[in-house]
């Protein structure tokens, strides 16, 4: 995710403070704890959620057509001294331009290829698969 810093800090900001508002808690306390209850991720986690759920929707089927014939699956065999795991990851497109690296069509395979493989499970449905990916972007 290539967002600036600058703009990101803006969005956590506005977050935070709506948290406060809701919990009627001063902003000078740790606001993780307050984000935690109301069960909200920080920005930056939040932007990685939707587009992993995206492409999660796009893999099973649940996506616009527009959306899904962006993501096409890579399978290959990666070796290691132990087994041999199947992995599926995305391809990423090549980009020859800086501002490019913001595209929707890269962003969301780097997400997704960015997942451990318990994550990637498709036999997972959607509500489980939710589930764990926010405990994993709370931790």
């Amino acid at each position: 995710m290539k967002l600036p810093t600058s703009q990101l800090k803006q969005l956590q900001s506005i977050q935070n403070v709506a948290a406060c508002l809701i919990n009627g808690m001063w902003r000078m306390e740790h606001i993780m704890p307050v984000l935690q209850s109301l069960h909200w991720l920080p920005v930056r986690q939040q932007i990685l959620f939707k587009l992993a759920v995206l492409v999660r929707k796009c893999l099973s089927g649940c996506a616009p057509v527009y959306l899904a014939d962006d993501c096409r699956l890579i399978h290959h065999r990666r070796s290691s001294l132990r087994s041999l795991s199947s992995t599926t990851k995305l391809k990423v497109p090549p980009t020859r331009m800086p501002l490019s690296d913001r595209s929707l069509a890269v962003n969301e395979r780097h997400v997704w290829n960015s997942l451990t493989m318990s994550i990637h499970n498709p036999s997972l449905s959607l509500t489980v698969f939710t589930n764990i990916l926010k405990a994993h972007l709370f931790g």
